[in-house]
């Protein structure tokens, strides 16, 4: 039985073991993928313990993503840019290799909500909002997917320059009060703030500035609705949830531990959606 985990602190919220248990039963896989709470003082013995313990991998939550990029033997070139782990394998020489998928899994979400040729909206611009561990993932994976240029707002403007050195040709920092002026040129708006989730406030931005071809998305997907999203279907622009990134992100882990690449069906998403709604 090749056995794999989700590994957080606290981690009773992830819906990563609905993900994989539903790929293991829809292609006959005799494995496991199991839920661990290791708290942060614990987590490097958690990993020196992962062979014994008979793990092919793993993936890894809050608080324990920048842990992992460091104690890991092995980086892929994508985990090493952003800075940070979610997905852990071994590879042909046994070392404990630490990949990060949230970049991909993104843009595979947006690949198949929009159609690959989405790339070419707003002259291949895109405007993120934040600049936190996911926003350097997403910027990345919007690098990868060759757009133009990316600006990044974050209302604490350094954040927003730290992250410009990813690509000084095509990322640029904006200021927050020159988020009218930087939509009105933008293909592709992104949230990655907390704004908008659940126990959060939403996020108060006026969508008249995108142009009629935008599309936003929004990273949070508890509510699956968030106020923007809302906002930009009221405008008729594309609108994007959270859902499909955590859905994708978790395909290339499973292809590593259990050698079957997965698909993201609505089968699957209607799993999860199921499991999101409110008792």
């Amino acid at each position: 039985m090749i056995r794999a985990f989700v590994v957080g602190h606290p981690i009773a919220h992830s819906r990563s073991p609905l993900i994989h248990g539903h790929w293991l039963q829809e292609h006959g896989i005799a494995g496991s993928y199991e839920r661990i709470d290791v708290t942060p003082e614990a987590f490097p013995a958690f990993l020196a313990s992962l062979r014994e313990k008979g793990f092919a991998g793993g993936n890894v939550t809050i608080p324990h993503k920048e842990a992992a990029f460091r104690l890991v033997e092995s980086l892929t070139p994508r985990a090493e840019t952003i800075g940070a782990v979610n997905t852990l394998f071994f590879d042909g020489s046994e070392r404990l290799c630490g990949d990060n998928t949230d970049a991909p899994g993104f843009v595979a979400h947006l690949d198949q909500s929009l159609g690959l040729d989405w790339t070419g909206r707003g002259g291949g611009t895109a405007l993120v909002l934040g600049a936190g561990g996911a926003a350097r993932a997403i910027v990345v994976g919007l690098l990868e997917r060759g757009l133009a240029r990316v600006r990044v707002a974050n209302r604490t403007p350094a954040r927003a320059e730290a992250l410009v050195a990813l690509d000084p040709a095509r990322v640029e920092a904006v200021a927050w009060y020159d988020l009218p002026d930087a939509m009105a040129r933008t293909g592709l708006l992104v949230n990655t703030t907390s704004l908008g989730m659940v126990g959060h406030p939403p996020l108060d931005l006026d969508l008249l500035p995108l142009p009629e071809d935008a599309a936003v998305a929004d990273i949070v997907y508890a509510p699956l609705e968030t106020p923007l999203l809302a906002a930009a279907r009221a405008r008729g622009l594309p609108a994007v949830d959270g859902l499909g990134m955590l859905l994708h992100q978790a395909v290339p882990g499973f292809a590593r531990w259990f050698r079957v690449t997965p698909r993201v069906t609505p089968a699957l998403r209607a799993r999860i959606v199921a499991d999101l709604a409110p008792a």
